[in-house]
């Protein structure tokens, strides 16, 4: 069984290879271990194996998590927050994934003591079960966060649907990178923009060729145990 460190060599490889072939240098795409499933312990091994960037997606095991390891690595809230759970979570992450809505960019800009690096999270591929603001709403909710001081948009994030065969994501990953660089284009101070967080363990790679700057892997680097 393979330890996170050579799980992590292995998808450097991996990602090497894939920003060689498109043209990209390979230190613009980030992983971000996702380490909602496993516990502490997994999670400081994936700290030790040199991974810089955590993802947890639940207020109160990401917390615990915090508490114990929050001074090593940048810790990404990546899963969908509840505006009442922003006290919880506030100045302990560095980026959140999922802003799409303006009472959380509020409540985020009331509470937080320094800049929030925020992805603006866009449901490109119109799923019912996806959060996520629509490509008709993204540019005026880009102009709306300028009135909260608090708030820099980042970067653009979204999920694909599970498909066996990846390629079917490079349509919606190639439109969240077109959209970004329309947002990125229009210059807005708070919204610098230059992110992309798209991308998971099955079709990364896609991602990556599609412009992915943060990956967000779990399965097949930090593991699952539901899956085992």
């Amino acid at each position: 069984m393979m330890t996170i460190l050579e799980k992590y060599k292995q998808l450097n490889l991996e990602i090497e290879k894939i920003a060689g072939r498109c043209g990209r240098n390979k230190d613009e795409i980030k992983v971000i271990a996702v380490t909602k499933y496993v516990d502490t312990v997994t999670t400081k091994e994936a700290l030790d194996a040199g991974l810089e960037h955590i993802g947890e997606n639940r207020v109160e095991g990401g917390v615990e998590k915090w508490e114990q390891l929050g001074e090593r690595g940048n810790w990404h809230f990546i899963g969908s927050l509840q505006t009442k759970k922003v006290k919880k979570v506030i100045d302990k992450y560095d980026y959140f994934h999922s802003l799409d809505r303006l009472s959380l960019a509020e409540e985020l800009d009331k509470r937080s003591s320094k800049k929030v690096s925020c992805f603006v999270q866009v449901n490109v591929s119109q799923e019912e079960s996806k959060s996520g603001i629509s490509e008709a709403e993204l540019i005026p909710f880009i102009e709306k966060l300028a009135e909260y001081p608090s708030i820099e948009v980042v970067g653009l994030m979204t999920m694909a649907p599970f498909y066996q065969d990846p390629e079917r994501t490079r349509p919606i990953f190639r439109k969240l990178r077109e959209l970004r660089d329309q947002v990125e284009g229009l210059g807005y101070q708070h919204a610098p923009c230059k992110e992309l967080s798209m991308g998971m363990s099955n079709d990364y790679s896609i991602a990556i060729e599609e412009g992915a700057t943060f990956i967000r892997i779990g399965t097949v680097l930090v593991g699952n145990p539901l899956k085992n």
